[in-house]
């Protein structure tokens, strides 16, 4: 194996322990009962997020595999105003649209 492809093997581990030690983060969008579970899946930062939906059984192998951590109402709250302040910030060209829209 040449050093170039045993750096690149040592970097692609060091990048998967580094990926396995952060954060994984799911706020639940669906009602508790619902047929699938409609979720927000974040790693390392909540506020970066995609939207995911699952039956319910695999969405709790999900949770169990990525050891994931729930986020309460209060800090889903924090991330809602968070995504407002850069949607409709009032330095923003948006924010300015959304004014003369609603204003």
């Amino acid at each position: 194996m040449s050093t170039t492809a045993l750096q690149m093997k040592t970097n692609d581990q060091a990048t998967q322990s580094d990926f396995d030690n952060l954060v994984k983060f799911v706020r639940v969008r669906s009602q508790a009962n619902a047929r699938f579970v409609e979720f927000d899946f974040a790693i390392g930062d909540p506020k970066l997020f995609i939207e995911l939906v699952l039956p319910q059984r695999a969405f709790e192998a999900f949770c169990t595999t990525n050891q994931v951590v729930h986020m309460t109402e209060e800090e889903g709250q924090i991330v809602d105003a968070e995504f407002d302040k850069w949607r409709y910030g009032e330095e923003t060209l948006m924010a300015k649209n959304h004014d003369r829209i609603n204003g």
